[in-house]
């Protein structure tokens, strides 16, 4: 009985990532017509102010044969994955808690207001006063501006949920940890996911930056390095692998995460539709 339960479980997984793959087509279709853009831009400025799609490739190929380019990638993705997932753990620890208590709400909310309001490039020269250039004022800057996005996100998510259904399945003697599972934690996820995806896209925009105004080496001090020698189609790799790097986590790390534990959403989308 286990081979046939196994083949089909198998079988299960790989039709849940043929879709998953196939509903990639429409965000490369996105990407490609940013690239004709990018490319009409180039036409028009010509190269030391916006080299082509195929120049920052070919820079991007030869980045790999720099020396030591495994270490300033290594630092910059444990940087910000680092932040993000401090960021995204405390935040929705936190907010989801707050959620739940309306004076922790009231008291919280302006506090996260308050963070949001300061750019991250000030927390980023307050961390390198208070903590000297190093990679941890890096990731703590990452923390410090991508954790409000989390908290808010665990905190609406808790505050929507449907508390009439949720008396309902108290008188039915549902247990705390019932109503949790089945009523508040699916409505919970689906505000927890964007600001996930927001954090994980805004703790590699201030890793770079704290790297490049700390000088603590990674993609933001390769960054500096090549603007200071003009040489502007490696300063474009450079972005590119960032954004790429921003791209697999959140479509290699996260998606896949969302697929699997909101699958009751396919229920409702007609066959060959996706989201």
């Amino acid at each position: 009985m286990q081979v046939p339960s196994l083949a089909r479980q198998s079988l299960a997984a790989l039709g849940w990532l043929g879709r998953y793959i196939w509903a990639g087509w429409a965000g490369a279709a996105g990407l490609f017509c940013f690239a004709a853009l990018w490319q009409f831009g180039h036409e028009l400025y010509g190269s030391f102010i916006l080299p082509s799609p195929q120049e920052t490739l070919d820079a991007l190929v030869g980045l790999f044969a720099l020396p030591g380019f495994g270490e300033i990638a290594g630092n910059s993705i444990y940087r910000a994955l680092s932040g993000f997932l401090l960021a995204a753990g405390l935040g929705t620890l936190l907010g989801t808690l707050a959620g739940y208590f309306f004076a922790a709400m009231r008291l919280l909310r302006p506090m996260v207001t308050l963070l949001m309001g300061v750019p991250p490039i000030a927390w980023i020269v307050l961390a390198i006063i208070w903590f000297g250039s190093s990679g941890g004022s890096a990731i703590l800057t990452v923390v410090i501006a991508s954790f409000p996005i989390a908290f808010a996100g665990g905190l609406e998510g808790v505050a929507t949920r449907d508390r009439a259904l949720e008396q309902m399945a108290r008188s039915y003697g549902a247990s705390s940890f019932t109503r949790f599972r089945t009523i508040t934690l699916p409505h919970l996820l689906s505000y927890l996911y964007p600001a996930w995806i927001t954090t994980a896209g805004n703790s590699w925009k201030v890793v770079v930056m704290a790297e490049l105004l700390s000088n603590t080496g990674g993609i933001g001090g390769a960054l500096a390095t090549s603007r200071s020698l003009f040489d502007i189609p490696q300063v474009m790799a450079w972005i590119l692998l960032v954004v790429i790097f921003a791209l697999v986590t959140e479509y290699l790390m996260l998606q896949p995460v969302r697929e699997a534990l909101e699958r009751w959403r396919a229920a409702g989308i007609p066959w060959g539709i996706k989201r």
